[in-house]
């Protein structure tokens, strides 16, 4: 015996004895202690409360002849712990712990203590369970408000031929589970292909979260991203932070503005997604299972010649890329998008509009839209505001677009006439727009214009682009 034992010992033979069993038979458990051979050596007062037997007759008689599914003779087959058995007694649900007792080693009996005797008590603590459930539900609910995805296929307009090729290009997409880059001007709605991406895949029904890695401090992103456990840095929550990426698991991580991620963070995005590991600031790593979605306005190439951007990494996104057109690129769906917002904005308005004029229409499809649909959604509802009349007239859109169809384009025009200067005006302009259509990337760019990247970059410095 050790010290410890002997010290134990001592302190138990010190207490009285009626004091013990005053405990053993408390009224608010039901204790059954049994030998070796499963006779009942000690049955607490309060097994009377749900057993039509007296404590003072079964002792010394089987356990099994008094509770024969109670299973505790199983604990000195195995001599190891049963905890939280359910058996039913006399149609009563009982909940058992089932405790081996030993002495070096050798199984001398065992004891089991009843935690539910009473099916009030097992309803109360169903009730308990189901509240708490309850709860859960609510918070998974209002996280799911926060971190689903809201768009479709379906939000994503237009008819044009550059459209319809970007909408297959990101369906495919949505049926594997490998990194998707979005590239395009801001305002192509980069961030609602990422929805739809994510709703028309696998991973629908999990979260989506998304985190513009401009809009979070440099020292802090990595706090947002991976997480931090409690105290791991002075100013830290004292119950730790779940990251972005934990929060994605099962789900989609959505990175916009990618290009502007702090380069000491982009080896721990690699490793991120490379071993689909994470570590907590002051924590241990952790598995998790998302796939990924980045979005650019950049030329991440040129980022990376300039070392601010990694190479491996750029690789490793760069496994489907999707380029977004500039709205400049389908003017013919121009109508259809000025249709779809007023349809929705003037339901909000406290006056009736029932259209635009063709000339303010005409105005809208000349006009070079540097920001995109986003810039025509903001025009259209500038225009519905000050709107007097039934329609959108020319002179309710902004200054700038008015005075573009007021003169020709300047892209359309040249001071000269002459052949040499309209060809190279034509040809800038096909230049400007392929680098547009690809993001200003010029390897890109190159290849769509079947010239060699050295070539490329001698005419934008020709062309001041």
């Amino acid at each position: 015996m050790t010290d410890k034992e002997e010290k134990t010992m001592k302190m138990f033979q010190q207490i009285p004895h009626e004091i013990v069993l005053q405990y053993l038979n408390n009224p608010y458990e039901s204790l059954i202690i049994i030998d070796d051979e499963a006779k009942i050596v000690f049955i607490s007062e309060s097994v009377e409360r749900f057993s039509s037997i007296s404590a003072k007759d079964v002792e010394n008689r089987k356990i099994t002849e008094i509770f024969p599914d109670e299973g505790i003779t199983h604990v000195l087959t195995t001599g190891r712990p049963e905890i939280g058995q359910a058996y039913l007694h006399n149609g009563n649900a009982c909940i058992s712990t089932r405790i081996p007792l030993k002495k070096n080693g050798k199984v001398l009996g065992a004891a089991t203590k009843i935690i539910f005797w009473h099916t009030e008590k097992l309803n109360e603590l169903y009730r308990t369970i189901n509240g708490l459930k309850g709860k859960i539900k609510h918070y998974k609910k209002t996280l799911d408000a926060i971190y689903k995805s809201r768009y479709d296929f379906s939000n994503i307009l237009g008819n044009s031929p550059l459209i319809c090729k970007v909408k297959d290009a990101a369906r495919m997409a949505a049926e594997v589970d490998s990194p998707v880059l979005l590239i395009g001007e801001s305002g192509t709605g980069k961030e609602l292909f990422a929805h739809a991406i994510h709703q028309h895949g696998k991973r629908r029904d999990n979260p989506f979260v998304r985190i513009n890695c401009t809009s979070i401090p440099a020292e802090l992103i990595e706090a947002e991203l991976f997480g931090y456990e409690a105290g791991s840095f002075t100013g830290a929550d004292r119950k730790g932070k779940i990251g972005k990426f934990e929060m994605a698991d099962g789900g989609t991580i959505f990175l916009d503005e990618i290009g502007d991620m702090p380069l000491e963070l982009q080896a721990k995005l690699l490793r991120v997604l490379e071993e689909s590991e994470i570590q907590k600031i002051g924590g241990a790593p952790k598995r998790v299972n998302f796939r990924s979605i980045f979005a650019t306005n950049v030329d991440i190439e040129n980022l990376v010649t300039e070392k601010k951007f990694r190479l491996d990494l750029y690789y490793r996104m760069n496994v489907l890329k999707i380029v977004l057109p500039p709205l400049r690129h389908m003017r013919d769906d121009i109508p259809l998008h000025v249709e779809n917002f007023m349809a929705k904005m003037v339901q909000e308005m406290p006056k009736r509009i029932d259209g635009i004029a063709e000339s303010a229409l005409l105005a809208l499809c000349r006009y070079a839209w540097p920001g995109n649909i986003r810039e025509l959604r903001n025009v259209v509802e500038r225009a519905l505001i000050v709107c007097k009349g039934r329609q959108i007239e020319l002179h309710d859109l902004p200054e700038n677009i008015v005075s573009n169809t007021s003169q020709p384009h300047a892209e359309q025009v040249t001071q000269s006439r002459l052949l040499k200067d309209r060809l190279a005006e034509k040809e800038r302009e096909i230049i400007a727009d392929t680098l547009s259509l690809s993001a200003n990337n010029r390897t890109e760019a190159a290849k769509i214009l079947g010239i060699h990247r050295t070539g490329l970059h001698k005419k934008m410095k020709k062309y001041k682009l």
